[in-house]
């Protein structure tokens, strides 16, 4: 039952905001935020609850296909059904966390139809909450595509000037990745009559014989691909990369924190969840060219993150950059690459949400991101200008920080594989040290071009709690190692 609530007590405040006055925006902002807070309480109830996180199930007879009354029939029934381990259930505090900051910073980040944005806020948290408890590959499904077409019309009609092509841009691509995923969905429920993902990956690791059809090498190395494709878009890999950058720039800061803190790990989520626990062996096979596309990622984002002067889109490219560590790390298929990967999964997603909640006072303070018109801000703004270093040093992998331990394994777990692909790769790490220092001290210590007021305290609070998530990570990283490991059995 907590998990129903978890996933969806925002549905409540989502109805609670049409029942409210259109123009009474202090009471819509306010229930906005609130509707973020049970999902928070719930997750944390789990945590601090002592008891094993799988023991946190949700079970509900929902529909049944093939109703003939044959032999067969009752495989094809699709039960309601969530669940959590070690690795959903810190996805989805991560989710609660982040979903609760963005809608405090999307109180003064925008500026018109507080109904509509936060409903389609909560109707995104929902979808988020849903995918990391989805026990079922369908039920993953819709959750996923609520998140779609929440995040269209959030970056569609509350964006940027460009808005309308940057959403569209979103919609083709990962509409494009939602047709494949379906696919692989539709056989291998086809081929086995379940969708249920544990008793899936019981049904591969005996070889595909199950009483339907076999389902041969050739067929799970083709699905393999197909969901590599599939989360490959939303992670993303390049080169299916570019309508990352166009959502970046475009979409509200608030919207980009968890774009970029949450929907992107979606792909990482997928490709660990289902790529690697589905088919084990047929991805070891293809573990290389996984490391490679993370190491082209790695220095392809790096490099043209270094010679961008916009500060969001130089954070885009950071971000394709990033996911390259995550894949590496994955490819690595061993424990420390694995850890390396879920480490990065979440202190990319801390750190991104904390750059772009400052993004969010630059467009607020000076209406441009353009770096080589912001200088001096360490002057009138000595706080915001520690908060965006101190974001710049976890990004770089500074050691204390959650950037460092996420980076560190994750190579180390390359190294003990692929050692001439990790020596390579390394040279991302000192290019992102370039292009984040380079862009930090030019617009906090350059020559002074702009003043304004230092941070409010609504604006500096979400601020701070990011950062000490970040330097409680770094400083321990065996609160995240325990969570992921030792609760999910």
């Amino acid at each position: 039952m907590i998990l129903i609530l978890l996933v969806f007590s925002p549905l409540l405040f989502l109805l609670a905001l049409w029942l409210l006055p259109k123009g009474n925006s202090r009471v819509l902002k306010l229930v906005g935020v609130l509707g973020t807070l049970p999902p928070l309480l719930f997750s944390l109830l789990i945590v601090l609850s002592g008891e094993k996180w799988s023991s946190f199930t949700a079970y509900a007879d929902w529909f049944q296909l093939d109703n003939t009354g044959n032999e067969f029939s009752q495989m094809y029934a699709v039960p309601f059904e969530l669940g959590i381990d070690g690795f959903s259930m810190v996805m989805i505090l991560l989710t609660a966390v982040l979903s609760m900051l963005a809608a405090i910073a999307s109180t003064w980040q925008i500026g018109k139809e507080w109904r509509g944005y936060f409903s389609l806020f909560l109707l995104l948290e929902i979808g988020m909450l849903g995918v990391f408890a989805a026990e079922n590959l369908i039920l993953f499904f819709l959750f996923f595509e609520v998140t779609l077409v929440a995040t269209f019309f959030l970056v569609g009609k509350w964006g940027g000037f460009d808005r309308e092509k940057a959403s569209y841009r979103f919609l083709i691509y990962n509409g494009l990745g939602s047709a494949i995923l379906l696919f692989v969905i539709a056989v291998l429920f086809a081929k086995t009559g379940t969708a249920n993902i544990e008793i899936l990956q019981q049904i591969l690791s005996l070889g595909g014989q199950t009483l339907l059809s076999p389902i041969s090498s050739e067929l799970k190395y083709a699905l393999l691909i197909a969901l590599l494709v599939a989360f490959g878009i939303k992670l993303p890999i390049f080169p299916l990369h570019s309508w990352v950058l166009k959502v970046h720039v475009e979409a509200p800061p608030a919207v980009v924190m968890l774009h970029a803190g949450i929907l992107l790990k979606i792909g990482a989520y997928g490709l660990i969840r289902f790529g690697v626990g589905l088919f084990p062996e047929e991805f070891s096979h293809v573990s290389f060219w996984v490391i490679l596309l993370g190491v082209v990622n790695l220095l392809y984002g790096a490099f043209l993150a270094l010679v961008q002067t916009d500060f969001k889109l130089m954070l885009a490219y950071s971000s394709v950059s990033h996911m390259g560590i995550v894949l590496m790390g994955i490819g690595a298929l061993n424990d420390a690459g694995m850890q390396g990967a879920v480490f990065q999964v979440v202190s990319h997603g801390l750190i991104a949400s904390l750059f772009f909640l400052l993004v969010g006072v630059m467009q607020n303070r000076f209406h441009t991101t353009d770096m080589r018109k912001l200088g001096g801000l360490w002057n009138g703004m000595p706080v915001f200008s520690g908060l965006l270093l101190t974001a710049g040093m976890a990004s770089l992998g500074l050691p204390g920080l959650s950037g460092f331990i996420s980076e560190f394994l994750a190579f180390l777990g390359v190294f003990e594989e692929e050692a001439v692909l990790g020596a390579i790769g390394t040279l991302g790490i000192i290019l992102t040290a370039v292009y984040i220092l380079r862009a930090v001290l030019k617009m906090t210590f350059g020559p002074a071009q702009t003043k304004a007021r230092d941070l409010r305290l609504i604006e500096w609070m979400p601020a701070a709690v990011l950062v000490g998530i970040i330097v409680l990570i770094g400083v321990y990283p065996s609160i995240l190692e325990r969570a992921i490991s030792g609760m999910g059995g």
